[in-house]
């Protein structure tokens, strides 16, 4: 399979097997893995949610059906409620497979992880802000549950979404696992031109989507809890092409106040004209998205950023640092030795930057740690070009 420029930024580089020592990958069949607990002052509740676009076809569907969603609500609860899964057995074996962790870790093991949320739990009363988050492309939506846990435990709505037809394998309603046919097209692009043309295509379609899902949990027949949501006070983020898409979403969207891009490109460009002043945080690796670094579309769209805005890199990061899978493999010892970063830290870095953004710019409280470099997070740079 030969894959472009263009591809290789949207896909990252993963954890391959090849890549873990023999030692870590003969513990790795014993371990339970874990999302760590929020720091939040709120326990949190999760529905799960099928929504289909009818006013819009599927680009990438083999036939010609409407636009379908999936998306996990996670929210601001109280006591009770049942254990919720991490993902269904089929997906993380598409998952494994996918990374070339197939033969060091089973599929029982990722679909067990142990989560934090609720189902059915109690909400605590009270209005609140919506985020919207969006997975890196190729990824499910599952593999953001510690960013989106964290963010609802702060006292946020999280609206986490899966795109279908952009993942290697996500559950719809009727026992379907739909495949990545976006994968498949972006695969058979005959340039590197072709490819980006592509990809802005994935982040602007998901903008679209973005939106669809705020017209629908802001309304009660979308869903139930519908008036926790503050609807004054939306943001979004996203990893990777996500990212993009959280951007793309707030050119098209005003009603999104804030956004964060982690580690994408940003293939749909921000517009010349800005954002209209709003806010917005660029959260990438030191190697990659550093100020002189290969993906100029950095340098670029922060001269366009017309609002309060940082630039930050992590070091010894890699594209994965920013969701669950360098947390989960760390605690079977695994490290990719291209971002030795621990696990540990990684989760900490993503959590304590992200949601601090969000505290700050929904919630109107004050976070100093976005103000500068602190001594508790050295690996953390600020850049202002």
């Amino acid at each position: 399979m030969i894959r472009t420029t263009a591809l290789m930024l949207a896909l990252g580089l993963p954890l391959t097997a090849a890549a873990l020592p023999a030692e870590a990958a003969a513990r790795t069949a014993d371990v339970k893995f874990a999302i760590p607990r929020p720091t939040g002052a709120y326990k949190v509740g999760r529905d799960v949610l099928h929504m289909v676009d009818t006013g819009r076809r599927d680009p990438w569907a083999p036939s010609a059906t409407p636009r379908e969603l999936m998306v996990s609500m996670y929210y601001p609860a109280r006591s009770g409620g049942r254990p919720t899964a991490y993902m269904t057995t089929a997906e993380a074996a598409a998952l494994l497979k996918a990374q070339k962790l197939d033969t060091r870790v089973k599929p029982e093991q990722v679909a067990g992880v142990r989560t934090n949320a609720r189902e059915g739990a109690r909400p605590v009363s009270g209005r609140y802000p919506l985020v919207v988050l969006s997975p890196g492309f190729t990824l499910n939506r599952a593999t953001l549950t510690m960013l989106a846990e964290e963010l609802a435990s702060r006292g946020n709505v999280v609206a986490l979404v899966d795109h279908a037809y952009e993942s290697y394998g996500t559950r719809f309603p009727g026992g379907r696992t739909l495949t990545c046919a976006a994968c498949e097209a972006l695969e058979k692009a005959p340039s590197d031109e072709e490819s980006k043309r592509l990809l802005a295509k994935v982040a602007t379609g998901r903008a679209a989507d973005l939106s669809f899902v705020i017209d629908r949990v802001t309304r009660v027949t979308g869903w139930r809890r519908a008036a926790m949501i503050d609807q004054k006070r939306i943001g979004a983020a996203g990893h990777s092409i996500g990212g993009n898409a959280a951007a793309a979403l707030m050119a098209a969207d005003r009603r999104v106040r804030a956004g964060v891009n982690m580690d994408g490109t940003f293939f749909a460009p921000v517009p010349a004209k800005g954002l209209g002043g709003r806010p917005f945080l660029m959260l990438g690796t030191k190697s990659g998205h550093s100020p002189g670094s290969a993906d100029t579309s950095w340098p670029r769209d922060w001269r366009r950023l017309d609002g309060w805005k940082r630039w930050l890199t992590v070091k010894d990061s890699g594209h994965f640092t920013f969701i669950d899978l360098p947390v989960l493999g760390g605690q079977a010892g695994m490290t990719d030795p291209a971002a030795p970063l621990s696990g540990k830290r990684s989760g900490e870095i993503t959590t304590s930057y992200v949601g601090a953004f969000f505290d700050r710019h929904l919630q109107g409280r004050k976070r100093p740690i976005l103000d500068g470099p602190t001594r508790a997070n050295p690996e953390v740079t600020f850049h202002n070009p």
